[in-house]
């Protein structure tokens, strides 16, 4: 008779998993502690919610962008919006710019990866709209590309991103630069802003 599996069969010992579990939940505390300390960040945060509101309010559109486990990010952040984030109320238009492959491999092949984002924001945005970039490191550079065109065609530009990222900081309007160098902190953290900004946004709304 076959015997099913416990979780001491795994070829991680239980100890070295609670280990890593314990440090891992530690480490999202402690940059959710830090964000809360950090005023001129939940000030930037505040901002850029009341951008997001006033622009959806007189016709403008979201716009976001962001490779990997970003551009994953970027995808929930613009569902938020045209589906609901925690109330019933009409659709607001976000799009997320690494969506449609069709898009980007043309543009990549046809011009170059470093342009797939910006070469949309020229065909798909217009004046007052908001481009948001999220690139943990700060230095990925399509992500880089697009901000910067963005700030030259009239959007309201916000980068989201980690510690140490002096080149988005300055070509963006609004930069949200969390406290911490590991990706899956930063990604963690910017799902909880990002879900801030839909608050903030829904209860503008309403």
């Amino acid at each position: 008779m076959l015997k099913h599996a416990s979780f001491a069969d795994q070829s991680v010992p239980i100890d070295t998993s609670q280990s890593i579990i314990v440090r891992s939940i530690q480490e999202s505390l402690d940059l959710k502690q830090a964000l809360l300390a950090d005023r001129r960040l939940l000030n930037t945060i505040s901002q850029v919610g009341r951008e997001i509101s006033a622009a959806l309010e007189r016709g403008n559109k979201v716009l976001f962008f962001g490779n990997g486990g970003s551009a994953a990010d970027a995808q929930h952040l613009a569902a938020e919006l045209v589906g609901r984030f925690e109330r019933d109320r009409h659709a607001w238009p976000g799009i997320a710019l690494a969506g449609n492959v069709s898009t980007l491999t043309s543009i990549a092949n046809d011009y170059s990866y470093e342009v797939v984002f910006a070469r949309q924001l020229e065909g798909l945005a217009r004046s007052g709209d908001i481009a948001v970039g999220l690139s943990t490191s700060g230095k990925s550079a399509n992500v880089l590309c697009a901000l910067k065109s963005a700030k030259k065609s009239g959007l309201i530009s916000v980068g989201m991103t980690g510690k140490h990222s002096p080149e988005m900081e300055t070509i963006v309007d609004y930069c949200i630069s969390v406290p911490s160098t590991r990706t899956a902190r930063i990604q963690e953290a910017h799902i909880l802003i990002g879900h801030v900004l839909c608050e903030i946004v829904d209860q503008m709304q309403s």
